[in-house]
């Protein structure tokens, strides 16, 4: 729980964002159906490379093969965009090098938002942004879909994580991987460098203290073929919505196929609930490359079912995941944030109509709880 300092930190940041005039420029774009909410972004900071950084363009290279690029890559869709912006805001406010970061977007070719009107968005947002919005075919997973514990988890656009390899240039040979409700607070670079030992694909946190068999089903347990999958290995649960990626390593070992499989046995044998986790557990589960717990503080968002509040878990923080049903945005515009949410807020490059009455409601929210 947080102390009375931390409530009085963000009572008098908030006061600040009411007294204080936004200087950033507010972009709008034509209203049209399914478009129009894209107008209320301001365009962020302009952050700037330490001295430190390595200058980019040295070489003959296309623009997203420099080898001194960080490359992230992120899904965007008209009803997750709010939480896209706010993450990529926070990676370039905390990055040592924010010129040299690349991002790699990618949109449903389904999506009632094209794919340029999102690339106009982030360029107006981001000015100085090198990325690429890519176009998912849903087609190729929407077959392979079965339905899980929550709607929301069968979106198509949430197994493009498993495309990346073929959807990005060969170029790209290894890539961080964030889900859009998260907040980095610490130089993305750190993560960057983590290395995958041995012959391991990804790096993600692994918690072995959750109970790994609940994400299966007892038919699955119960057939010797099928569990057999984890014999001789010690699988422990973890998050795909942070993930790094060995891309040549992948498209050697053709994983992508390999989360095909299990999908499809998926739709003969019902084996687990989850949408696109169980397949990355089964493919990967116990031979993942564990990276520290501060890089995915997850769960913030309650369960898949409950839009509860939770609070830090201890330890250091370079991550914050809102995973679960609740979000930060729509907890905030609803007036019944929870805590942790007031660390999203500073993010938030998306403008109301009422701005200043917004901050005001925050502003007696924390003040209530201070008292």
């Amino acid at each position: 729980m947080f102390s009375r300092t931390i409530f009085l930190v963000l009572f008098f940041f908030l006061l600040s964002l009411i007294t204080i005039t936004p200087t950033y420029a507010i972009r709008s774009f034509p209203e049209r159906v399914g478009f129009s909410f894209l107008q209320h972004f301001s365009e962020a900071p302009e952050y700037k490379n330490g001295y430190s950084c390595r200058v980019l363009g040295v070489g003959n290279f296309p623009v997203a093969c420099d080898p001194s690029l960080v490359h992230v890559a992120m899904t965007i869709d008209s009803e997750y965009l709010r939480g896209t912006i706010a993450a990529v805001h926070s990676v370039l406010k905390h990055a040592s090098c924010p010129e040299n970061t690349f991002f790699h977007f990618i949109a449903s070719d389904s999506s009632p938002v094209s794919s340029q009107d999102l690339t106009r968005v982030v360029h107006s947002t981001f000015p100085s942004l090198r990325f690429r919005v890519y176009q998912f075919k849903e087609s190729i997973v929407s077959h392979l879909i079965s339905s899980s514990i929550r709607q929301a988890l069968d979106n198509p656009l949430n197994y493009a994580r498993s495309y990346l390899a073929d959807l990005l240039d060969a170029c790209v040979e290894r890539v961080i991987y964030l889900d859009s409700d998260v907040i980095v607070v610490d130089d993305v670079e750190k993560l960057w460098r983590i290395k995958l030992s041995g012959s391991r694909v990804i790096g993600a946190p692994e918690y072995c203290h959750a109970n790994f068999t609940k994400y299966f089903s007892d038919g699955f347990w119960g057939d010797g073929e099928m569990s057999k999958v984890f014999e001789g290995k010690s699988a422990c649960y973890f998050n795909t919505g942070v993930m790094v990626m060995d891309l040549v390593r992948w498209r050697e070992g053709d994983y992508t196929r390999k989360i095909e499989s299990w999908m499809e046995i998926q739709k003969e044998k019902r084996i687990y609930e989850l949408g696109s986790l169980p397949p990355f557990l089964l493919v990967f589960g116990g031979d993942v490359e564990a990276i520290h717990h501060r890089w995915n503080q997850h769960g913030l968002g309650g369960d898949n079912v409950v839009n509860s509040c939770r609070s830090l878990h201890p330890g250091p923080v370079s991550l914050l995941h809102w995973s679960g049903k609740g979000k930060p945005w729509s907890r905030l515009d609803l007036g019944k944030p929870c805590l942790v949410d007031f660390l999203w807020a500073p993010y938030d490059l998306y403008i109301h109509h009422h701005h200043h009455h917004h901050h005001h409601e925050q502003l007696w929210i924390v003040h209530k709880h201070i008292r």
